[in-house]
């Protein structure tokens, strides 16, 4: 490999991307260097990025100029001395979720929990996370990053770069699911199944044998597609078109079902999610992945009697992403579903800019450097 790579950076707020040549990474002793094929970016990220300081200053960008990438795939170029699981030519999915690595957290396998969690190429979520930047300045969206040797997925000859770059959305739902411990049998509810979270969850929910898979969204067409990945097990309903919940019930029996998982995005309104919530049968449990934006009133009562849980899930492990290639790898999870979008790294700020013509969560948009 050379001496120097590009990589695309972003100078200030608000700003345009620069692709910039600068030197190749060298890794420390318990990391890798991975040469980057394919990076998963957020839907309008640029929109995302110019305003992520006003909507949520409480979760920090890295200090600039900064590489962001968020699910980088590639090929392992060089390993560090210590590191002893991996070899140069592995074929990795980067999990982005980075933490100290020492603290109890960590030790006990729960690095989302550790103070000092950050999204490696994205954002942190305190104000320790800039420490962690400063030793993993290089996301995805660069020829070459670094990565620590926890945060490798080894990826099946048959899961491709570009569907490895949406192992990070997929991720996220399939945590959301561990927490509510899905198992074959069950029925689920996804609020927003057509999107990019909830497209996830119904097929972990396929993968996982699950019974009966119910999801709400708002584009009909798109519930279709969704419907017709297994017509036996899968039943759509259009928001707006009645209550959710009394659907769902009516759907099983008048039980509801065993849980939920809300996948609506920021600006989705709380009454949709409260509507859903109440889907979920008595003991069952909903989890939000989604971060619906509004406060939620919540009967506090009912919740009790209900013995009903509800949770927040952030993001997955690296075991966890591990489990998902080997479905992949056995043909139990379907990624042949993704329609991707590849983006060269210097049509970057076209790629970030917010495409007009997405298929929910069937489109994939990939950077391939």
């Amino acid at each position: 490999m050379g001496k120097m790579m590009r990589a695309a950076r972003m100078h200030e707020v608000g700003g345009p991307m620069s692709i910039d040549t600068i030197p190749v990474p060298t890794p420390s002793a318990a990391d890798v260097l991975v040469e980057v094929k394919a990076c998963g970016m957020v839907p309008n990220l640029g929109n995302v990025l110019a305003n992520w300081t006003k909507w949520f200053p409480h979760l920090p960008l890295p200090k600039l100029p900064a590489i962001f990438g968020l699910d980088p795939a590639g090929v392992v170029a060089e390993v560090g001395v210590h590191v002893l699981d991996v070899m140069v030519g592995d074929r990795v999915y980067v999990n982005p979720l980075r933490s100290c690595g020492g603290c109890q957290m960590c030790r006990a396998g729960e690095r989302s929990r550790c103070r000092y969690f950050t999204f490696n190429g994205y954002f942190g979520f305190g104000p320790d996370s800039q420490k962690i930047y400063d030793i993993y300045p290089y996301g995805g969206f660069c020829e070459f990053m670094t990565a620590p040797q926890y945060a490798l997925v080894t990826l099946p000859d048959n899961v491709t770069f570009e569907q490895a770059a949406r192992f990070g959305y997929l991720g996220t739902s399939y945590g959301a699911m561990k927490k509510v411990n899905a198992m074959p049998g069950q029925s689920m509810l996804v609020d927003g199944i057509s999107g990019t979270l909830g497209l996830g969850a119904c097929l972990f929910g396929l993968a996982m044998g699950m019974t009966r898979i119910l999801g709400t969204g708002r584009n009909k067409d798109l519930l279709a597609r969704v419907k017709a990945l297994a017509p036996s097990r899968v039943e759509v309903h259009a928001l707006g078109e009645g209550s959710t919940h009394e659907w769902a019930k009516a759907l099983t029996d008048g039980e509801g079902v065993d849980f939920m998982i809300s996948a609506l995005g920021p600006g989705s309104p709380a009454s949709t999610m409260v509507d859903s919530l109440q889907a979920v049968r008595r003991g069952g449990k909903a989890v939000n992945v989604g971060a619906v934006a509004e406060m939620l009133p919540l009967d506090i009562h009912w919740l009790m009697d209900e013995q009903i849980q509800v949770i927040g899930s952030n993001w997955s492990t690296s075991a966890q992403c591990q489990d998902m290639a080997e479905m992949a790898r056995a043909g139990t999870l379907d990624l042949s579903v993704f329609e991707h979008q590849r983006f060269p790294l210097a049509d970057i700020n076209n790629a970030i800019s917010g495409l007009a013509d997405r298929n929910g969560g069937f489109s994939n948009y990939v950077i391939v450097p």
